[in-house]
């Protein structure tokens, strides 16, 4: 009688430890779907990878890409299917935009810039000078930039303050006048595409150069907040060093 106790002991422990390991598995799988869901649907972490878009973004920064913001493509899906041509739920991105897309040459590779040109647009840089429509961007001096990572030239490099029409204000590097990219054609933005910059602009390959114009179909959608950032060429997973490489006065900085 004591034998037959203790099997069916052993059986309701066992009974229990497969019923717990099941519920476990199901809050992973719902876990995982879940995230699936928002990196698909809402937001997905982006990793800033070179100083293009310095000083407004740095080499080490974090941040949210938020892909509500112009509507769905099939390149806003994981393994970019092909289930469905254009834009689902498309939102027109404006003049000012800081975005990921990917690269028109090859779209395996995510590209981040800011967006200076609509459909229609006329685009020009004369003399390190952004003109839109024949008309010059508000431009003015606005001090100094120094990197903390491998861009760091060793010199204070003069910074300019952009300001559109629409309002949008921001910040761009001019580290070497007349360079090519100073002086550029006049380029006419065809329609359903748009012309990007990087706000460093002599260390950009953007829109002026082999980006070329970047379809709407390409839009992945628009950077919006800075989660985490590490100076000093500090990589994710030395997290000893970052208690004196985090940029504490980045952190959930909104992007503009």
């Amino acid at each position: 009688m004591f034998a037959d106790k203790d099997r069916s002991g052993v059986a309701e422990k066992t009974e229990k430890a497969q019923s717990g390991l099941w519920e476990n598995v199901k809050v992973i799988i719902q876990a995982l779907l879940l995230a699936v869901v928002i990196r698909t649907v809402l937001f997905q972490p982006f990793t800033i990878p070179s100083g293009s878009m310095m000083p407004t973004l740095l080499v080490g920064d974090y941040l949210f890409v938020n892909k509500f913001s112009y509507g769905y493509s099939k390149y806003s899906l994981p393994f970019s299917p092909n289930l469905f041509s254009g834009r689902i739920f498309a939102s027109e991105p404006a003049r000012g935009d800081i975005v990921v897309f990917r690269f028109p040459p090859n779209p395996d590779i995510d590209y981040i810039k800011r967006l200076v040109g609509l459909p229609g647009d006329r685009v020009q840089v004369r003399d390190s000078e952004l003109y839109i429509n024949g008309v010059a961007v508000k431009r003015e001096q606005d001090g100094f930039f120094r990197a903390d990572d491998q861009y760091d030239t060793g010199e204070d490099v003069p910074v300019f303050r952009e300001t559109l029409d629409t309002g949008t204000t921001y910040d761009t590097l001019d580290t070497r006048p007349g360079t090519v990219g100073d002086n550029t054609r006049e380029f006419i933005v065809p329609e359903g595409h748009y012309f990007m910059m990087g706000d460093n602009r002599d260390n950009s390959a953007d829109s002026r150069f082999d980006v070329g114009f970047v379809p709407a179909e390409n839009l992945i959608g628009r950077a919006s907040l800075i989660f985490f950032s590490l100076g000093n060429d500090t990589s994710f997973s030395e997290i000893w060093k970052w208690p004196t490489n985090l940029r504490w006065d980045r952190l959930f900085k909104v992007v503009e």
